[in-house]
């Protein structure tokens, strides 16, 4: 039992479990019957997401500086209650079932899912 840290839109792997899109916005063009077929998401869980202006800024951190900048930002809201209610469930469900959480960029390490990875694995999740 573990949660794998995905790219939404990639092929499932075995075993892979029930996928949670921890995304802003659904994927654009795809009928919502159509999400979890075309390996997108089972769940859309925004509350992982960085917040809409955020994930502006995060999405044009094209060089080192910015992206440090959006990456405290981002831890920064990850501190609300809200939030940190949610990590500490996904990680103790790691230990129960198979799932996954993800996010639609290519490059996991500028993407807000490689904190969500940190995030899980500082509170003992188990991660594949």
């Amino acid at each position: 039992m573990a949660i794998r840290i995905v790219r939404l839109g990639s092929p499932r792997s075995e075993n892979e479990g029930l996928r949670i899109g921890t995304v802003r916005r659904p994927p654009r063009g795809v009928p919502k019957s159509e999400f979890a077929s075309r390996d997108f998401y089972d769940v859309w869980f925004p509350n992982l997401a960085p917040s809409e202006e955020l994930l502006k800024e995060g999405l044009a951190a094209d060089d080192e500086k910015l992206w440090k900048q959006f990456t405290r930002k981002f831890m920064a809201e990850m501190k609300s209650p809200g939030a940190g209610k949610d990590l500490d469930l996904l990680a103790a469900l790691s230990h129960s079932t198979d799932f996954s959480v993800g996010c639609y960029c290519a490059d996991e390490s500028h993407c807000h899912r490689s904190l969500l990875r940190k995030l899980l694995e500082d509170r003992g999740a188990k991660i594949i």
